[in-house]
């Protein structure tokens, strides 16, 4: 990287950037709500002003441009017409449509005033502001005698991109705007696919070489990190900017290509939490790719996460996804499967506790039940039940309109999108496997504890009863094993799970899939219920996703990967990862990092749907907690997606320590 590059890296990553950015005293709400102003009339209106607020600021050196200034934006709806909406309507996070994954291409290939032609009045508005502000980066590019931006900002984008600085340009315009309209949580898709074209033709031309090309990329990666903590999610890090790379296409070809390679270098020379790097492998992936890719992991990244082509096409295609969309799969903000241009899906509509359900369970039907098989089907009734709950629940499912987001999408998102499934979480897995395991060897066939005195334990929280305590929670059966007692306990959860939620239609007229993924349940479900039945204490956590629990021993990766590919992944195709820990000393040297990638091939060739791996150092997490400032750049993964471990709640600083108990 030249020394140009290397200044501006370091002042966004020192945050320098940030003295840009001011507060607007908004009221907005007040004003539509006396105005009597329509949901669309005051989104456009908004965005309006936001783009007027907005000041044209070039850093030196950058060479892709468009920095957020404007730190806040206003709401739309005063308090009580927030209330009244509620009322009237489910609404999903903050109300925006999000999770989705637009047709960047068609407009990088149109240009904005083609696209303006078909557009609706306030798609019309949204891309008059947009030019309006890259006009003001066009007069600050003549200010500084930057002629290089002065061409670029006179073509894109009124025009379509002629080259690959200018689609790469294109590119954070839009995305940028998007967040301006409040849009987050909206995937860059297949870059590889639909970028590559333009890096090839410049190759051709003599353009770039390889080294030229990856500084460019470089700077195109760093700008999303610029505004990334604007974002008013969970957590920052989770601000849905997931990049996929790889895959197959419509006649079956694998695109991964230069731009693919280049993309994994990027973000190995950046080591920085955005874009989150997405992969696309199958049983025909070549092993050197996987070991290209854990160089991320080696870096501490927490990702890539890999998805399996061989899983996740034909069970799309089984839920009604035509062939050609089913093959262009790309993955929402975490690791839902969405449909780029076309699907508008809503990935995380809700979230299945299966301790909760076990729970439930365990305390209404354990003493009555004369069998272990007639306890179980009382766990699968709690399913269904609380299945049924979160369906009937989502009614009248209604969003903040959002013109340019509907600009940028091959469908009218609002009426109704080509796909308008809903995603269902399934969280707790192995506590609930381990649970059920251990009632089925101790209660049913050893008959070593009774159900009385199981039940009395696990309301005290074992207080009074240590040696049980330390049989459930490290000499049970637990999942993970490659012990087919707790692994086909999970097999059989997954499957209940699926067929809670199949042939049910949903309020956008779309089906719901169930997931293996937890988001941020696995914290909140937690303190729903007490201790559990397989040793775990109130208040304790739930593993991540679809993982082990975090006490217990496991034999290491392999035998996780043996139990965590037997279930039937093919029925839940909302997605959630596989995740493992591993300590840094793993990688220690070349043969641990191509040990690691052949692990993931493992997976795959094993019939795995996804993956994602956390590189961890469980001393310096400690001393980080200790001394944040010391540490500012040390990234971890959450749930589907990797933060500053510094700038995390503690709750979840915590519970990625606690996932140390298992690192391999």
């Amino acid at each position: 990287m030249t020394e140009i590059y290397n200044n501006l890296y370091n002042f966004i990553v020192s945050k320098k950037h940030h003295q840009y950015r001011h507060t607007v005293d908004w009221n907005l709400a007040e004003e539509y709500s006396q105005k009597g102003l329509s949901p669309i009339e005051r989104m456009s209106d908004r965005f309006r002003r936001v783009c007027e607020e907005e000041k044209a600021v070039i850093l030196e050196g950058e060479q892709i441009v468009f920095l957020r200034t404007v730190a806040n934006l206003p709401d739309v709806f005063t308090e009580a017409e927030w209330k009244e909406i509620k009322a009237k309507h489910y609404i999903h996070e903050l109300g925006y449509m999000s999770n989705l994954s637009p047709n960047y291409y068609d407009t990088i290939s149109r240009g904005l005033l083609e696209k303006r032609e078909t557009a609706d009045e306030y798609g019309k508005a949204a891309i008059d502001n947009i030019i309006m502000l890259s006009d003001k980066y066009l007069e600050e590019a003549k200010k500084q005698g930057r002629a290089d931006l002065v061409e670029i900002l006179t073509q894109v984008p009124r025009y379509p991109a002629r080259n690959f600085r200018e689609a790469l340009q294109f590119f954070r315009i839009l995305h940028y705007a998007l967040w301006l309209e409040g849009n987050y949580h909206n995937t860059v898709g297949r870059f590889d696919k639909y970028m590559y074209p333009y890096l090839k033709a410049d190759m051709e031309k003599g353009i770039y070489t390889e080294e030229t090309a990856l500084e460019l990329l470089c700077d195109f990666f760093l700008s999303f990190n610029k505004d990334s903590d604007l974002y008013v999610g969970v957590q920052q890090g989770d601000n849905g900017q997931s990049m996929m790379l790889g895959g197959i296409d419509e006649n079956g070809k694998d695109v991964y290509n230069l731009l693919s390679e280049l993309s994994l270098k990027a973000s190995y020379n950046n080591k920085m939490i955005d874009p989150k790097i997405n992969l696309r492998v199958s049983k025909s992936t070549p092993a050197e790719r996987y070991t290209e890719a854990t160089n991320l992991t080696k870096a501490g990244l927490g990702f890539p996460q890999y998805s399996n082509d061989d899983i996740v096409i034909p069970a799309l295609e089984e839920l009604g996804y035509e062939h050609n969309d089913a093959v262009n799969y790309t993955v929402a903000a975490c690791w839902e499967f969405i449909i780029p241009n076309v699907g508008a899906d809503v990935a995380n509509i809700g979230a299945m506790s299966y301790p909760k359900a076990v729970d439930k369970a365990f305390h209404n039907s354990l003493v009555e039940s004369e069998t272990f098989d007639e306890f179980f089907e009382s766990v699968k009734k709690e399913i269904f039940k609380a299945s049924d709950e979160i369906c009937n629940n989502i009614k009248d499912l209604w969003f903040v309109p959002s013109p340019f987001m509907n600009v940028l999408m091959d469908c009218d998102i609002y009426a109704g999108g080509k796909y308008n499934n809903f995603g269902i979480h399934g969280t707790g897995i192995a506590t609930a496997a381990d649970t059920l395991a251990a009632i089925k060897k101790y209660v049913y066939e050893e008959k070593s504890v009774t159900k009385e005195e199981l039940i009395k334990a696990v309301d005290e929280d074992f207080e009074n009863t240590p040696e049980l305590l330390h049989k459930l929670r490290y000499d049970a059966p637990k999942l993970g094993n490659n012990d087919d007692f707790a692994d086909n306990i999970a097999v059989e959860l997954l499957d209940v799970f699926a067929d809670s939620l199949k042939d049910r239609t949903n309020c956008r007229g779309g089906v719901y899939r169930a997931g293996t993924g937890s988001a941020m349940f696995y914290l909140r479900h937690a303190e729903e219920i007490g201790a559990s039945a397989d040793g775990r204490r109130k208040g304790e956590p739930f593993g991540t996703n679809f993982s082990v629990s975090l006490f217990a021993n496991v034999k290491g990766p392999v035998s996780v990967i043996a139990s965590m590919t037997k279930p039937h992944f093919e029925k839940a195709m909302n997605g959630g990862p596989l995740t493992l820990e591993f300590d840094q000393s793993v990688f220690a040297d070349e043969d641990g990092v191509e040990k690691v990638g052949l692990l993931v091939k493992n997976f795959i060739d094993r019939g795995g749907h996804q993956l994602q791996l956390n590189t961890v150092n469980l001393d310096r997490m400690l001393d980080a907690q200790k001394h944040p400032e010391n540490y500012g750049q040390l990234v971890v993964r959450i749930w589907g997606w990797s933060a500053y471990f510094v700038e995390l709640d503690k709750e979840f600083q915590d519970h990625v320590i606690a996932r140390q108990a298992y690192k391999v």
